[in-house]
């Protein structure tokens, strides 16, 4: 397999403030997840200060277990970029797509997409746990973002 082949899912497909809110949680909050505890701890608080200490627990506890299995049970590892990168991978791309249309709703669509990301025996429960996070990002009522700061923009760095 050459290096092309096996960073596919990292190319960069779009940026971050082309995305809405639901689907940039998703990216954002899936880097964040899968950069360590301190991370994980901005993660929970920004689940506890919008949600409450209870709907919080609830929905870190599926987001916790939707990245997991993702982790545990993908058809290949699934390419995050760095947390302040502006660009969007396309696994990223393809996992912020499939939370947003389990949000709407579209379980079939969902579980089409789940199965880009995981073996097809858990694509169910992927979608239900997708639907569930979908959901409590909307009742975080997150605000789409509108740019990276000039700052990122600037600066020559390769960050993925």
């Amino acid at each position: 397999m050459t290096q092309n082949t096996q960073n596919r899912g990292g190319a960069a497909v779009g940026v971050v403030s082309d995305l809405d809110s639901i689907e940039a949680a998703s990216v954002i909050y899936l880097r964040l997840w899968f950069d360590g505890p301190d991370a994980q701890a901005k993660v929970w608080n920004d689940f506890a200060a919008s949600l409450g200490s209870d709907q919080g627990r609830v929905a870190l506890r599926s987001f916790e277990t939707l990245c997991s299995l993702c982790a545990r049970h993908g058809r290949r590892p699934l390419m995050r970029h760095s947390v302040q990168c502006a660009c969007v991978g396309a696994d990223e791309a393809c996992f912020a797509h499939f939370i947003a249309t389990a949000a709407t709703g579209e379980r079939e669509d969902a579980m089409l997409l789940a199965s880009l990301i995981v073996r097809a025996d858990v694509t169910p429960l992927v979608a239900s746990l997708a639907t569930d996070v979908g959901l409590a990002f909307k009742r975080m009522r997150l605000s789409a973002p509108r740019q990276m700061s000039a700052q990122d923009q600037t600066q020559p760095r390769t960050l993925h």
